[in-house]
């Protein structure tokens, strides 16, 4: 089965800053969709902010099976209708990749329900991630961690809610700890975020790093059909119970009424 993955990216600093132009000449979005489409059974394609509707119309997310999000400049550019349609799709199982300060992005924070703030300092120090759980399948191939020579720190209080797993640990050079990769599950959406990745290091280029996406992305993907009406709150009628019931008390429905409780 082929996974199907979206790289999304505001395109914003590739196209106005020389250092991160260096970097990621095509953008930030080309380089990862790049070697995810080396990858055997991954089919990787981008879309981007300036695009209509930011390359994200429904039919393009509803042909997606993995979302990947890079964001920093422009989250407020982003339209609340597209956020709205990129958390319907994770609800009815569409994975979720978020990458660096996407933490900050509107369809991390509308999934989230929280702040997502951090603190952050950029120096180029050294950053070095811990895998938590090495028989996660996100951590395969890693190793017990990975060390960043350049890297923008972030550091705790990371506001999100628990994880389901954390999977990576930051330090870095200045004392900062991070917990820098984490999933979560949304309906039937996985979730996992990835703090390294700042657009004037070459974080995309690193290979474990890399490897890191790959594994995410096919741990994000959900082979089942999509969970269409996962957002319905029908109402079901005392007749149609499981078991056979009498109705007790009163109601503000009439009976086989649908409306919403």
């Amino acid at each position: 089965m082929t996974i199907r993955a979206l790289v999304w990216n505001e395109f914003f600093h590739e196209q106005h800053n020389e250092t991160v132009k260096a970097i990621y000449p095509d953008g930030i979005h080309r380089t990862i969709a790049d070697f995810l489409g080396k990858e055997e059974g991954i089919e990787a394609s981008t879309a981007t902010l300036p695009e209509p509707e930011h390359g994200l119309p429904q039919e393009r997310l509803d042909e997606t099976d993995v979302l990947l999000w890079w964001g920093h400049k422009a989250h407020g550019q982003v339209e609340d209708a597209i956020v709205e349609r990129v958390a319907e799709r994770v609800h009815q199982g569409m994975g979720l990749i978020v990458l660096h300060s996407g933490h900050f992005s509107k369809p991390f924070k509308r999934l989230m329900g929280t702040p997502c703030s951090l603190r952050w300092r950029e120096a180029g120090e050294r950053e070095r991630l811990w895998a938590v759980n090495r028989s996660h399948p996100i951590v395969q191939g890693i190793g017990h961690s990975i060390e960043l020579p350049n890297s923008e720190m972030y550091g705790e209080p990371f506001l999100v809610p628990e994880p389901l797993e954390t999977v990576f640990i930051s330090w870095y050079e200045g004392g900062e700890v991070f917990r820098s990769g984490l999933t979560y599950q949304r309906g039937a959406g996985k979730i996992f975020y990835l703090g390294p990745g700042h657009e004037t290091y070459p974080i995309y280029h690193h290979p474990q790093i890399q490897r890191v996406i790959v594994n995410a992305v096919r741990w994000a993907h959900n082979p089942a059909a999509a969970w269409t009406d996962v957002a319905a709150a029908p109402n079901v009628p005392v007749d149609k119970a499981p078991e056979k019931i009498e109705r007790k008390g009163g109601s503000l429905h009439k009976p086989g009424e649908q409306g919403y409780r």
